[in-house]
């Protein structure tokens, strides 16, 4: 066995390059003859005095044999990779279905090249399940295109992470390449980033064929639409990226410029549609442009979906733009006045940790229902709020009112009284619970005490803790039926959630926009993955979130067993692992297999 190199002549241009390969000599009737084992390709570019170190250890792999000497780390993983690729090329034809006994040497056993299994087989079933794999051959996906896409996607929903730590994990820990029949060793990094772009270019065809598919397979009716938006932020300062802009962060990373991501849903969290807009964006101009286009009922019903959509969004311009379109909204109120009328309200849920009361009116101005909402769990949030205010703002009069009597600090009675109206207004949710006076020096014109009292707080109509408002224009549903309609924006929270801690979202590494672009649709694409087999899942009992699953599946893996034979050679049989017992039943639920992968044997 040993690596030959070859001149090669290009046909685009004539130039000559060099190809290597690793042949072996065989003795035949018509004498020796030499035989490609692997072709290394022409990026091959281990120095030449080394090419016997590697030869030799591929031969002790293949052999059963174990080194004597250290071998060099770069050497042992060349060396693993091209005896995988011989193993997988020799697979023996033998019938599976006879039995192949072997007396074998079980002191040269050796077990090899684990790669994880588990994770990679749920998400292939689900892309597969989706046909996520026929519509980008449908696209002009050639097939290392359409591998390097499968990668890509799976990558981010199994080892989340930027496409360098995706190219990574495809090459040496992950046996997705088995699953699907490529060798993401041929595949480049500048590939993945390419693979990217080309899924960017296809994203409307991609979304509509995705959620046709998931509106078909799961019965999906599309009576209500959840729209919302969410930030993330880059790792550098993305100067000649102008999607990267400083905002509000959500992870408190001032720090850091941002982009946003608007997403809209349907009741089941099923994306429909996602647009990437600036870091600095604000959220009430965004709707229109996210929900134009969605015709009625999405095409399928006669009717308008429901928007749904959290304070942020409900804006007075954004409400008389669903108005005018004839969109069915429910939406949190903006209004600052609350009330309640417990007597004339209705229990819509009670549990040992939350009770939820509502009360329905009509508003006659504007012809909408009014769902005033009191939940004893936001009580107390607003109430612990409110606390914190109160501790903060006597915190800061006791601080000024010691400092009267200490050098260099504030005691003249103007700037104390300046000083107090600042305080009020930064603190005007509690202030007006206090009564302050404040004692006058007549020599000095300086402040001498401050003293301050709380009194009950006034019973004015925007003073009710844990009451909340929603306003819909849907006039003829129940109490009940609106406010469980409304709590689907918790859905989409959790959608939020697992892109940013189970997908990778954040941060983002890439200073091109279309790269961003990219690497938030590749976020998205696994997230259909990801959401397919949960509502699957659910459908069984399952609830288990992603990050719980990823962690259960991600022991399975596939491993060489290599065994040297009495008879002479040696065998190597590469299978996957049997699964645990609760890995058998995620499978079950699936009604997937449980081995992933063929079993490979070959003798050498």
């Amino acid at each position: 066995m040993y690596i030959r190199r070859t001149s090669i002549k290009s046909r685009k241009d004539g130039s000559q390059y060099y190809t290597y390969r690793l042949v072996e000599s065989r003795r035949t009737e018509k004498g020796v003859r030499q035989y490609t084992l692997v072709n290394l390709g022409a990026d091959f570019s281990l120095p030449r005095e080394q090419w016997p170190d590697l030869t030799k250890r591929i031969e002790g792999i293949l052999s059963g044999q174990q080194s004597l000497f250290d071998i060099d780390c770069n050497i042992e993983k060349l060396a693993q990779n091209y005896a995988s690729r011989i193993v997988a090329s020799h697979q023996d034809d033998s019938d599976p279905d006879v039995i192949d006994y072997r007396e074998v040497d079980l002191d040269s056993l050796e077990i090899s090249r684990s790669r994880s299994v588990g994770g990679e087989h749920a998400m292939l079933e689900a892309l597969r399940f989706l046909g996520l794999d026929t519509i980008l051959g449908g696209l002009g996906f050639n097939g290392p295109q359409t591998a390097a896409a499968i990668g890509t996607i799976i990558g981010r929903a199994c080892e989340p992470g930027s496409e360098l730590a995706t190219h990574e994990w495809l090459q040496e820990r992950s046996g997705l390449g088995e699953l699907i029949g490529y060798d993401f060793n041929d595949l480049s990094l500048y590939g993945m980033y390419k693979v990217s772009d080309q899924l960017l270019k296809k994203k409307s065809a991609i979304e509509k064929h995705l959620y046709e598919q998931e509106r078909t397979l799961f019965g999906l009716q599309e009576t209500i639409t959840l729209y919302d938006l969410t930030n993330t932020y880059f790792e550098g300062q993305c100067k000649s990226n102008a999607l990267a802009a400083r905002g509000h962060s959500k992870e408190k990373r001032t720090d850091c410029p941002l982009v946003t991501l608007g997403l809209v849903l349907d009741s089941s969290g099923f994306p429909r549609r996602s647009h990437v807009y600036e870091g600095n964006v604000s959220e009430p101009k965004t709707l229109s442009k996210m929900l134009h286009g969605l015709e009625k009922g999405g095409t399928h019903t006669s009717m308008k979906a429901m928007v749904v959509m959290d304070a942020g969004i409900a804006t007075e311009d954004n409400i008389t733009w669903l108005t005018e379109h004839q969109y069915p909204y429910l939406v949190v109120s903006r209004k600052k006045h609350r009330e309640f009328d417990e007597d004339s309200s209705v229990v819509v849920k009670k549990d040992d940790e939350c009770t939820v009361r509502v009360q329905k009116v009509i508003d006659e101005a504007t012809k909408e229902t009014l769902l005033y909402c009191h939940s004893t769990m936001r009580e107390k949030k607003d109430q612990a709020i409110e606390d914190r205010f109160v501790g903060h703002f006597e915190e800061t009069l006791q601080k000024l009112n010691n400092g009267l009597h200490q050098k260099r600090c504030l005691k003249k009675y103007d700037k104390v009284m300046e000083k107090i109206g600042r305080l009020r207004q930064k603190y005007s949710r509690v202030s007006r619970q206090f009564t302050i006076s404040v004692e006058k020096d007549g020599t000095s014109a300086n402040a001498t005490k401050i003293t301050w009292q709380q009194k009950a707080a006034p019973n004015t109509t925007d003073t009710f803790p844990g009451v909340y408002c929603l306003r819909t224009s849907q006039t003829d549903w129940d109490e009940v039926t609106l406010w469980k309609t409304y709590t689907m924006l918790t859905d989409l929270e959790a959608v939020f959630r697992s892109l940013k801690s189970e997908l990778g979202l954040r941060p983002i590494h890439h200073q091109i926009a279309d790269r961003v672009s990219g690497h938030l649709f590749i976020t998205l694409l696994a997230y259909h993955l990801v959401h397919s087999v949960r509502y699957r899942l659910k459908q069984v009992n399952i609830h288990s979130s992603w990050s719980s699953l990823r962690k259960l599946l991600s022991t399975q893996n596939r491993v060489t067993v290599s065994m040297q034979c009495k008879k002479g050679g040696t065998v190597h049989v590469r299978k996957s692992t049997r699964p645990e017992p609760k890995q058998q039943e995620i499978y079950s639920a699936l009604g997937i297999k449980s081995h992933p992968g063929h079993t490979i044997k070959t003798t050498i």
